[in-house]
Parts: C-alpha cells; structure tokens; sequence
C-alpha cells in the first residue's frame, strides 16, 4: 500500500510538473550534461570571481594610502582596531592585520596579512567580496585599493604615498610570498 502511494505521488508530481526527470543519455551524464538548468550568462557570472596573483580581472579604479585611512576609519576600525590589532571579541572581532612576520613556523604563529598571505592581490579580493562585515561586497572599488593600500602601508610593504591600481597592486611583494610551495599531491591535476 505504502509503495503504491509514494509510486501515485511520484507520478503525480511529475504530471504536475513540479517534479522533473532530465532525459538524458549516459553518454551525455558522463560528459556532465544532465539535460536541466540553464547556462549561465556573463552578467550572472561576474558577480563570482577570483582575483589571481597576476592581477586578471582587477577592476579599473585606484586607491591613495590617504583615502585608506579614511574608509578604514568609517567601515573596519570597529572589528580589526584603530591600529589594526583586530579586536578579539567572540561575535564582534575581526582578525589582527598586521604584524607577526617570521611568527609562522614557531610554537605561537600570528597569521596576519603580513605574515601570510602571499598575494596582495588576494587581498584586495578578500576585501572586495567579503568586506566590510556588516555590507559583504558594498565597497567602490576605489574604495577597495584604497583600504588595501591602507593596510599594506601600515605594515610596512608599500610606502605612505603610494597608490595602488590594477597595475601597480600585483607587483606588491608579500613578506611571505616564498613562504608556500606547489602542492605535490598527484590528485590535484584532476581539479584543473
């Protein structure tokens, strides 16, 4: 009884249209067409995106030290600290910023910009996608090199006068940029 109900569901919801089997091939599920869903337009797709170390896909804009102490001050001192120290606080904090260079390989590791992230231009995406906390995403890009050259100038990386673009941002050199090797894993071709 039981079977033949969910069977007279099934077939009703298909009926219905709400539910529906794709029709298609194996040969064409083993080439990963499935037979539903539609391909993504250009508009759709460029609200994901990932900036590389060289620099691809930076947005045009720039952004002055200066302009960064400002934005910084108006939308991030509140979670990362006046002096970048980050605020440690359970459910309010943000991460420390600066600081921490050579910290990595001891027994008290201080993961900062400076001490880790090997891109500036991982940076900037970070900052352009995910920040600030309260409006992921809202920054104007020249809002966004501005903050970069911001943090990157407090730390010591790039003077107080410099300004960063999407020419001048990838040619940044990280303190840890040599501080990460290739990924030896043999499984890792298969993700290319």
């Amino acid at each position: 009884m039981r079977d033949g109900l969910l069977a007279g569901f099934a077939a009703g919801l298909l009926a219905a249209g709400v539910l529906a089997l794709p029709a298609t091939s194996p040969a064409a599920a083993a080439e990963g067409r499935y037979g539903f869903g539609t391909p993504a337009t250009p508009e759709e797709l460029a609200r994901f995106f990932a900036i590389p170390p060289d620099g691809r896909g930076l947005p045009p804009g720039r952004g002055t030290v200066a302009r960064g102490a400002t934005v910084f001050a108006e939308q991030c001192v509140a979670c990362h600290g006046e002096k970048l120290e980050g605020i440690p606080t359970p459910g309010i904090g943000g991460d420390k910023l600066i600081g921490g260079r050579g910290s990595l390989a001891t027994k008290t590791p201080v993961k900062t910009v400076e001490s880790y992230w090997p891109y500036a231009t991982t940076l900037f995406d970070y900052v352009k996608r995910a920040m600030p906390f309260s409006a992921p995403g809202s920054l104007p890009d020249d809002d966004v090199y501005a903050v970069v050259a911001y943090i990157l100038s407090q730390a010591k990386i790039i003077g107080p006068d410099d300004t960063l673009d999407a020419t001048t941002l990838p040619k940044v050199a990280m303190p840890n940029r040599d501080g990460f090797f290739p990924d030896p894993r043999p499984e890792r071709r298969l993700y290319r």
